[in-house]
């Protein structure tokens, strides 16, 4: 057996003090303020739900969760944000679909998604639908699609933004059906549920949240939802995937995620004051209305749910040459 040398030794004994702090950070964390960096406006989905979550965050961790939106370059500008700060577990990204998109999209992104970030827990989910203007003449979806097999390049559908979930469901439901619509990319999801309502679109495929406006008001219709299930908040609605498309599950989503070098048990404690979080009774009656469903699954099963997606989504927007301008 080869023996310890005076080197070995004197660096094992320097390292020591340096693991011993290490361990010491992570027992006693969190002992400061959290920032969430949200890639979004406030006010969105992304947001709402992160708010949402911070109060009772800051009463589980006993440190106050901070919300920082950070909006601009298709959420490049939050992950940088992240990227500057100390990997410790105080800094975390809100992020959504750009996580698997980007690098379809951008080319001069500074990092590889992949290896850059580590999923800590998804969020949330927010079903999607197929709404049409009050009078339309496709009283269903199966009419709707009919219609758009009748005359290919006619019917008009709105999502926000371009190469967003919306857009993404659309280029699904284009090749699933084999018809062809129009796209029309909005900024946000209020302003294409306002082109519904006022009729300047014939439909939408925004978050079962943007729609209810138009809907309250009368001037527009849901079709179905674009989830594999159908939606708490509007149950009587089909979704696609019973409607004729089966396996069809496009929603709109947010996650948490960390950069590389994060420690791992800190991670691990995030996702779980997270899914106790989202267990209360307050959380989910203050969200409810928004559409939002709670998901708050572990790294290891958010991972390869991301992989998964990143498969399905990088196959579909080159297929159907979708770039941002």
């Amino acid at each position: 057996m080869r023996q310890p040398t005076r080197r070995g030794l004197l660096g094992a004994a320097l390292a020591a003090p340096a693991l011993v702090r290490s361990a010491s950070a992570q027992s006693d964390w969190p002992k400061a303020p959290i920032r969430w960096v949200v890639a979004f406006a406030a006010g969105g989905a992304a947001d709402t739900v992160a708010r949402n979550l911070a109060v009772r965050l800051t009463e589980i961790l006993g440190q106050q969760v901070i919300i920082e939106n950070r909006t601009g370059g298709n959420a490049v500008v939050a992950a940088n944000v992240v990227l500057q700060a100390p990997r410790d577990g105080y800094t975390f990204l809100i992020d959504a679909a750009n996580q698997i998109t980007n690098p379809y999209l951008i080319k001069d992104v500074q990092f590889d998604y992949e290896t850059t970030w580590m999923p800590v827990t998804q969020l949330s989910i927010f079903p999607q639908v197929v709404a049409v203007k009050h009078d339309f003449p496709a009283k269903t979806i199966q009419e709707y699609i009919a219609m758009a097999k009748a005359k290919p390049g006619t019917v008009s559908y709105g999502t926000p933004p371009a190469a967003g979930m919306g857009h993404l469901a659309g280029e699904a439901l284009q090749s699933q059906a084999g018809i062809k619509l129009i796209h029309v990319p909005y900024r946000g999801g209020a302003d294409a549920a306002r082109d519904i309502g006022a009729g300047a679109v014939d439909s939408v495929i925004i978050t079962s949240s943007s729609i209810r406006p138009p809907v309250a008001a009368g001037r527009a219709r849901v079709l179905a939802v674009t989830s594999l299930k159908r939606a708490a908040i509007m149950p009587d609605v089909p979704t696609l995937a019973e409607s004729g498309l089966p396996g069809f599950d496009m929603n709109d989503w947010n996650g948490l995620f960390a950069a590389a070098g994060t420690p791992a048990p800190l991670i691990a404690r995030m996702q779980a004051a997270v899914a106790e979080a989202c267990k209360d009774a307050k959380v989910r009656e203050r969200l409810d209305p928004s559409g939002a469903e709670l998901v708050a699954n572990t790294p290891a099963e958010f991972a390869a749910w991301i992989k998964g997606q990143r498969t399905l989504l990088g196959k579909l927007i080159n297929e159907a040459g979708i770039k941002l301008n």
